[in-house]
């Protein structure tokens, strides 16, 4: 087909074809699309040797639904047509593998105009294919998540996806060719840190942080937002796509927590500083306390000491009360006995007192014979004047002694009394003795029971003491978190 050519053009054409042949991927096919020749660079790509593609059709390297499709017929009529054919297509190498290239199908004319081959021409671009879905894929998912708007470099509204628009409050078409000023307040546009922002972008640097912008009828809206110059080949800006979350929800709970901060912080810091006060009157308390119970232990002690020594005083009584009851018993029943005795001596001076009358008669009866006898008869009359007298003594002496007796037996029986009474006294006294050692015995172990209670408690107070401590440190170490959660609490609602 060179036939025309001069052998330098010639050369020149076959140096290009060859050139062509070392840096593309080349194949060649007849119009019904069957295989002629295959490059190196071509087979490396699709994994095949040219003895597996030689001969087979170009329907092998497409994918079933697209090779039964009408676009696919419709490539080649183009072809056969001697229409050239270029684009990126996807591919299908050995074993399934995925190929994308940058392809262009050549139709090869004979002397008369009419295609008799295709020679395709084509790159490898799997990789930059891939790369660039991943991206748009990520783009899409950006896209998808976030509220996305694009500006040109002098601010006005390119475009703005549905989630930037609902975040606003506007349709794309009432902001679109307007101007970013419109999402900021007056004071804000017309400061020297606005102009600053743009003129940043404008150089290519990144603006990154939370902003304050008004949606549509003046809604306040608060973005967490990046705005990025995207560059051109030459590495200019030449626009800006802001990638924003709407955090309105976030701000206006970290403006309650100022308030909460605020309102409340202080109420918190008197707390703790009550705690604290009280917290040191406490520990005071406890060691008062600590001395007082101290002094009770020793008292108590004492006391039990004490008790101790009446419930033996107590023993010792009892005993005497005992004694004094036998005593007094023995000393009952003698004044009983003495009683009798004088009973059976009134007997006895009754019998005497009979004796002397009969003798006192006896002696009447002397002095009457003695005075008939006359003479004869008066030493008789001296004898029973004698024997009158003694009986009369006698009489009279009975008569003491009977009195006596009297006297005695009432005497006896006042003492019998007064015993009995005694008796019956200190038999309540022995009672009174014996209830008051129980009482006396039951506070002994009352006491003992306090004097260990007095101990625990000492030892409890001790350990209050300790705590009370333990919780001024604690409190002190709560003041210093708060102060440290305030200050923490204060920049997060900035």
């Amino acid at each position: 087909m060179f036939d025309f050519l001069s052998p330098r053009r010639r050369s020149d054409a076959e140096a290009v074809i060859a050139a062509i042949n070392r840096s593309q991927a080349m194949i060649t096919f007849d119009m019904d699309g069957r295989i002629l020749d295959a490059n190196a660079n071509f087979l490396t790509l699709v994994g095949y040797t040219l003895d597996e593609i030689k001969g087979q059709n170009h329907r092998m390297l497409v994918d079933v639904a697209e090779r039964e499709s009408p676009a696919y017929t419709a490539f080649w009529d183009a072809l056969r047509r001697g229409e050239y054919q270029a684009r990126q297509f996807r591919r299908i190498g050995k074993g399934g593998k995925v190929v994308w290239i940058e392809a262009s199908y050549n139709p090869v004319l004979d002397g008369a105009g009419r295609p008799v081959k295709v020679v395709k021409y084509a790159t490898d671009i799997t990789a930059e294919k891939t790369a660039a879905a991943d991206l748009d894929g990520q783009m899409r998912a950006i896209r998808k998540a976030l509220a996305v708007i694009e500006f040109d470099l002098d601010g006005k509204v390119l475009w703005a996806n549905d989630n930037f628009l609902n975040v606003i409050g506007y349709r794309l078409d009432e902001i679109q060719g307007r101007q970013h000023a419109m999402f900021v307040e007056p004071a804000e546009r017309d400061s020297a840190d606005y102009k600053a922002f743009w003129t940043a972008l404008r150089r290519g640097e990144y603006q990154a942080r939370q902003f304050k912008r008004i949606g549509k009828g003046g809604r306040t809206v608060w973005i967490e937002a990046s705005y990025n110059p995207i560059l051109d080949a030459d590495g200019r800006p030449m626009k800006v796509v802001k990638y924003a979350t709407d955090i309105t929800r976030q701000i206006g709970m970290l403006t309650d927590l100022k308030t909460l901060i605020d309102n409340n912080f202080a109420e918190i810091d008197h707390a703790v500083d009550r705690s604290t006060n009280e917290a040191g009157a406490a520990a005071t308390a406890a060691g008062q306390t600590s001395g007082a119970v101290q002094m009770m232990v020793a008292g108590t002690e004492e006391l039990a000491a004490s008790i101790a020594e009446i419930s033996q005083s107590m023993v010792k009584s009892r005993e005497a009360t005992d004694g004094a009851v036998d005593r007094a018993t023995r000393a009952d029943e003698a004044a009983q006995r003495l009683d009798g005795v004088a009973r059976s001596m009134e007997g006895v001076v009754e019998v005497i007192r009979g004796i002397a009358g009969q003798i006192n008669l006896l002696a009447l009866n002397a002095t009457i014979e003695a005075a008939r006898a006359g003479e004869a008869g008066r030493g008789f009359a001296v004898v029973a004047t004698e024997v009158k007298t003694l009986a009369n003594q006698s009489a009279d002496a009975t008569t003491r002694i009977s009195t006596e007796i009297e006297g005695m037996q009432g005497l006896s029986g006042e003492v019998a009394e007064a015993l009995r009474t005694i008796r019956g006294s200190i038999l309540t006294v022995r009672d009174h003795v014996t209830t008051t050692a129980a009482a006396v015995e039951e506070q002994s172990v009352v006491t003992r029971d306090l004097s260990a209670n007095m101990h625990t408690t000492a030892a409890a107070v001790d350990t209050v003491t300790r705590s009370l401590d333990g919780i001024t440190d604690a409190v002190s170490r709560v003041a210093g978190a708060v102060q440290t959660t305030k200050q923490a609490a204060t920049v997060l609602a900035r």
